[in-house]
């Protein structure tokens, strides 16, 4: 059992999760823009901390939680283990960018860093989650035990949620 500090939050709220996204897509744009093993690194960090622990100890999470969400609407709970999940494919593909930048890779880093764009934009825009559909389908295609999100399961908690 992981300690309480690296836990991540169930349920969490969307518009903090959409905020935080947000807040991606300018980092990961700074980081084409820029080419630097640091940026990529400091994307890959950044979703290594809400991985491990939600916005818990990401500086992007907890301005979210904190500043931009709560000035958005009241929070609108939504199952947390698919937004870790899509948190964990951010931190491959930056991880890999930051990687493909190290060795001199540059152009595919910043090539693999717009798919970061694309899904952050579509999170933060449209409230659509591709980290959550791969959840789903990986869920239905009983890759990912239904025990892991029973709300994904059951819409009857997901509407109590709210």
């Amino acid at each position: 059992m992981a300690p309480k500090a690296l836990t991540f939050p169930n349920p969490v709220n969307e518009y903090a999760a959409r905020s935080t996204a947000g807040l991606v897509v300018v980092l990961a744009i700074v980081a084409i823009v820029v080419n630097s093993p640091i940026v990529y690194a400091i994307l890959a960090l950044g979703f290594a901390l809400r991985v491990m622990a939600g916005p818990r100890f990401s500086p992007f999470g907890q301005l979210s939680v904190r500043v931009i969400a709560p000035r958005i609407a009241p929070a609108k709970s939504v199952p947390g283990p698919p937004k870790r999940f899509a948190q964990a494919i951010g931190l491959t593909i930056s991880g890999t960018a930051f990687v493909l930048s190290l060795i001199g890779f540059g152009l595919a880093a910043q090539i693999v860093v717009g798919l970061v764009v694309i899904a952050a934009t579509l999170e933060s825009v449209f409230g659509f989650c591709l980290g959550c559909v791969a959840f789903g389908l990986l869920q239905r295609a009983g890759i990912i035990p239904e025990t892991v999100c029973e709300a994904c399961n059951d819409i009857s908690l997901r509407l109590t949620a709210h």
